[in-house]
């Protein structure tokens, strides 16, 4: 019996102390007239969404540059914010490395072209303007547009919902330096 009473006691005690932690400050709160019970605006920004997984990097030759310089004009002439953008050099990256790929020969089982792998027998364009960067990028968004939800969607789900690749989540290893590219060249 001593045991069960010095239990109870002690979960009688645990119950006062939680409650004194909790209701203290409001109490305390509550005696004080000289606070201001006003609510306080807080600024809360908006950050990108933090990259998933592993990241890798590349250092671009000035050929990939002016890709990426493409897909931002691209992406800015379709109106379309900063994000789009970073999904789309993300892919970029992932598909052909922001090389604008011709026709690969028996490197390439099927035909796909550009920045994106985007195929004509898919009807993404003819080979001519699949190759240009911007008809490409316009493409790509404009399949991006479709997805429902994109704008909040992890990088990754937002290009493979438009891409459809074998290999889904290889477009997030790319969302860092495709993030750290837009804001180097949106505003320049």
């Amino acid at each position: 019996m001593n045991t069960i009473f010095r239990k109870s006691m002690l979960s009688v005690a645990g119950l006062a102390f939680a409650g004194g932690v909790v209701a203290g400050p409001i109490a305390a709160h509550a005696a004080n007239p000289a606070v201001d019970a006003k609510p306080v605006a807080v600024a809360v920004q908006s950050a990108a969404p933090k990259p998933q997984g592993d990241q890798s990097h590349i250092t671009l030759n000035d050929e990939q540059t002016a890709n990426v310089k493409a897909i931002i004009a691209a992406t800015k002439k379709a109106g379309l914010p900063e994000r789009a953008a970073v999904i789309s050099i993300a892919t970029s990256l992932q598909e052909s490395k922001l090389e604008n790929l011709g026709h690969l020969g028996d490197a390439n089982d099927h035909d796909s072209l550009g920045l994106f792998q985007q195929r004509p027998t898919s009807g993404w364009g003819t080979p001519e303007q699949i190759t240009d960067p911007a008809y490409s990028t316009t493409a790509f968004l404009k399949g991006l547009r479709q997805v429902d939800g994109w704008q909040d969607m992890a990088l990754t789900d937002a290009a493979q919902t438009v891409q459809v690749s074998a290999y889904p989540d290889a477009y997030a290893q790319w969302e860092q330096q495709a993030t750290d590219l837009v804001g180097q060249h949106w505003n320049s």
